[in-house]
């Protein structure tokens, strides 16, 4: 049964926080709404630049002499918030797994379509271990469609032959941007921040016109995934994505992935992001992911 807290706070969503019939803009500016809170006195950030792709470190007083790191691939429908719109964000993965946090800063679509973001990812991170950081003190983390891009950087990485940061994390990751999966046909509730037909909009709007919604490069479902670091997986039970996260995590196992899949009982898309509010359940998965990360990273 979910909180008290939780369902208090569901009643209290307006009903109108995504739609079907959303622009490209009416989407943007729902996003862009949602996010950008401000970060709490004592969390410093500061801007730099990894191969040209502008991040932000973001420490807080419980990380501040952490050498671990935690790469965040951000949300945003590949559209919205952008870096910094997600400080906030960063700043609660780094006081929960008490690491530092690097925020990638990737170019958004449509103005910067597939493989822009794919690509400001891995080179920020190749950048970032150019500059004499071990790939064992890093972890990737991203979440909605963050996810997504954390597991295409991977492969990507491999491809390329880099050395792979020692983790990866996804929260209610959108690892197919066709949205086949059972979950999404037939939903089990109605879920206040993620339609199917959003997905495949904001998809569209990633890999533009002629692009392949089906490519392994944009929706790693279909990606070859042999050969990565231990994954952690995190989907709410009402998320239309979890059957993704479900198939997705079958196929990296067969392939020798070391993966956990965590499925939260009555749980929407993206209810980590609630902690700052108060939500016992995203309290409790993010202290699963600070488990995981500091078992990991060294």
């Amino acid at each position: 049964m979910a909180s008290r807290e939780f369902e208090a706070l569901l009643a209290n969503l307006k009903s109108d926080l995504v739609s079907p019939d959303d622009s490209l803009e009416v989407a943007r500016d729902k996003l862009n709404a949602v996010h950008g809170h401000p970060v709490a006195v004592g969390t410093r950030v500061e801007w730099t630049h990894y191969r040209g792709i502008r991040c932000a470190w973001v420490d807080t007083p419980t990380s501040r002499d952490a050498r671990t790191i935690l790469l965040l691939c951000h949300g945003g429908a590949y559209i919205a918030a952008g870096g910094d719109g997600y400080l906030f964000y960063a700043e609660m993965l780094s006081r929960t797994c008490g690491t530092r946090v690097l925020l990638v800063d990737y170019r958004l679509a449509p103005d910067h379509r597939h493989p822009a973001a794919l690509e400001d990812i891995a080179d920020a991170y190749q950048g970032l271990i150019e500059s004499g950081v071990s790939p064992g003190c890093v972890g990737f983390i991203g979440d909605s469609c963050g996810g997504a891009l954390a597991l295409t950087a991977l492969v990507e990485l491999r491809q390329r032959g880099a050395a792979l940061p020692a983790l990866a994390v996804t929260l209610g990751g959108w690892f197919d941007l066709e949205a086949t999966g059972e979950s999404a046909a037939n939903p089990i509730a109605r879920d206040p921040f993620i339609l199917p037909e959003l997905i495949r909009a904001r998809g569209r709007d990633y890999v533009g016109p002629d692009g392949d919604p089906s490519d392994p490069r944009v929706s790693p479902l279909h990606a070859e995934l042999h050969d990565l670091p231990p994954l952690l997986l995190q989907v709410g039970q009402v998320d239309i994505t979890r059957d993704d996260a479900v198939r997705l995590a079958s196929r990296a196992g067969r392939a020798g992935v070391d993966v956990t899949l965590e499925i939260y009982p009555e749980m929407i898309h993206g209810f980590q992001g609630l902690a700052n509010a108060g939500i016992p359940e995203a309290n409790a998965a993010l202290s699963r992911v600070s488990d995981f990360v500091g078992l990991r990273l060294s």
